[in-house]
């Protein structure tokens, strides 16, 4: 079994570089896609959905909507070779961010379902 570097790097209770299994590395790389920033990386300026601004901003509906589209667009673009996004729900309240990822890992066609909570 291939083993993956964790996000975010850290050393593990051996003091060695944490590794990730397969579907811990697919959840580490949508947590990154979720909140980077667009612009944040050096040589790909548009990578990321940018989810980290919703925590200041107010909430509605629209907003919501918003939020939803851009990481299903996010996903889709740099993920879209590994998982298939089914859902996405986004919801923020008293400066924290809770979004639910529902996917599926196309190499196994198997449904999964990661859960990423932030606070400002």
């Amino acid at each position: 079994m291939t083993r993956d570097v964790r996000f975010p790097f850290r050393p593990d209770a051996r003091g060695r570089t944490a590794l990730a299994d397969p579907d811990q590395h697919l959840r580490d790389l949508i947590e990154q896609v979720l909140f980077t920033s667009p612009g944040e990386r050096v040589n790909r300026p548009d990578f990321g959905a940018g989810l980290l601004r919703l925590v200041f901003e107010p909430t509605s509906e629209a907003a919501a909507t918003a939020a939803r589209v851009s990481v299903q667009g996010a996903l889709q673009k740099w993920l879209g070779d590994r998982i298939q996004v089914r859902d996405v729900a986004v919801e923020a309240a008293e400066a924290t961010l809770r979004v639910t990822v529902q996917y599926v890992v196309l190499r196994q066609q198997r449904p999964q379902v990661a859960v990423f909570t932030r606070a400002a």
